[in-house]
């Protein structure tokens, strides 16, 4: 691998950005956070900047953040969150190129329901559609439902997990999710490429012989299909997953494209890459690697103030130091490249930028960080490939696990 070799490059936008006084900035438009043309503006900024893919914050419960001990009845920070998924589906069309990824959680939504939304997605974004899997174990978003009990995490069980150490319910949810995913992969296959015919003259819209019922029966779920939404245009969109340990890892080995990683420090990066493989051979994956992303919380220098001094000022802001699960990076974009290309020799296939302020450090990663990488031939001067998988380097001809194969028989059902 050679320090020329290409990156991929994304970005993860929440609200006003990840800093919970971002809204608070001057170029922020807080008053728009609730607008189309907010979300439209963010997502083809990054579309300018040749971006592999924007993937859209979510969650069933009001905006947090969890590495700190924040009032969560504090009211001077944004509150509200928009549905990730609507969210891609207003701006597809006022894009052509970028991916589009929410986030939709496992834990309260059926796989039927995600597996119909994001399809429909994939063919109004021409197939640039992708899944950003979440679970949830938070109390507070199992009551917004009332329909089962999650105990939630404590301080204690915080510690649990740092040292790897996960509750059983955890475990459950995560069992729950790997379900979930493989209901909504074989839902997607469950309509044949051809299934259509629109044929007016004999009368026949679909051939149903190409039409299969997947009958999944599981722990969780017992679901026969087939879905009512033809096979996306990608046939399999884009699947990924935040990873922090082992029982992520794993799920993200069954199940995912690629894993956003958060290496503390440069000394992290091989190691997590490691464990991600050793991950793979646990679950005994087979076909294409898994795709690892390095997440980074980025703070850019702007011509009015560094990265470092916004960041010490939005603190101020806060009344409290921000933190992250991700390293939090101040400085020049230069730096910033620097880190990307040492990261990238490390093994890392892409990475994903979240904004401390969206708008801002937005304008910098498309303005400034990208011409800085391409002219160290580190990212490309065009958009390559016609969907999210082929802009991703992923295989595009996706067999149908249902479908009857030359040689008679079916696909794989994997």
């Amino acid at each position: 691998m050679t320090s020329t070799t290409p990156v991929h490059l994304a970005v993860a936008l929440d609200g006003a950005g990840w800093h919970p006084a971002a809204w608070r900035e001057e170029n922020s438009r807080p008053d728009e956070l609730s607008s189309s043309a907010y979300w439209t503006d963010l997502v083809t900024t990054a579309e300018r900047g040749l971006l592999d893919f924007v993937t859209i914050e979510d969650s069933l419960a009001v905006p947090s953040n969890p590495y700190t001990s924040e009032d969560p009845d504090a009211v001077d920070r944004v509150r509200v969150r928009l549905d990730a998924h609507l969210i891609a589906a207003r701006v597809a069309p006022s894009t052509r190129h970028i991916g589009l990824i929410p986030t939709i959680t496992t834990t309260h939504t059926e796989p039927f329901h995600v597996s119909k939304a994001l399809a429909t997605l994939d063919y109004t974004s021409h197939g640039r559609a992708g899944w950003q899997v979440k679970v949830s174990s938070s109390a507070q978003e199992a009551a917004h439902f009332g329909r089962r009990d999650i105990p939630g995490l404590d301080k204690r069980d915080r510690q649990a997990l740092a040292e790897n150490r996960l509750p059983e319910f955890v475990h459950d949810l995560f069992d729950e999710a790997a379900d979930a995913v493989e209901v909504v992969r074989r839902l997607w296959d469950s309509w044949e490429d051809d299934a259509e015919l629109r044929d007016v003259r004999t009368r026949r819209f679909i051939d149903r012989d190409k039409l299969h019922y997947i009958d999944f029966e599981g722990r969780f779920f017992h679901v026969r299909g087939p879905s009512i939404t033809p096979r996306p245009p990608q046939g399999q969109p884009v699947v990924a997953l935040l990873v922090h340990r082992d029982l992520p890892y794993e799920l993200a080995s069954r199940q995912a494209d690629l894993v956003f990683v958060t290496p503390s420090d440069t000394r992290r990066v091989r190691d997590l890459v490691d464990e991600v493989t050793a991950a793979g051979v646990r679950v005994g994956r087979v076909g294409e690697p898994l795709r690892v992303y390095a997440d980074l919380v980025v703070f850019l220098d702007t011509p009015r103030e560094s990265g470092a001094e916004r960041l010490r000022r939005l603190d101020a802001l806060a009344g409290s130091a921000f933190d992250s699960d991700a390293l939090v990076f101040t400085g020049s974009a230069a730096e910033l490249a620097d880190r990307i290309g040492e990261w990238r020799r490390q093994g890392i296939d892409g990475f994903r930028l979240r904004p401390g302020v969206a708008v801002d450090d937005l304008d910098v990663i498309v303005d400034v960080l990208v011409p800085i990488l391409q002219q160290r031939e580190l990212f490309r001067s065009e958009y390559l490939g016609t969907s999210l998988r082929g802009l991703l380097d992923l295989p595009t001809d996706v067999p149908n696990r249902y479908a009857v194969t030359t040689a008679g028989t079916e696909g794989h059902d994997g």
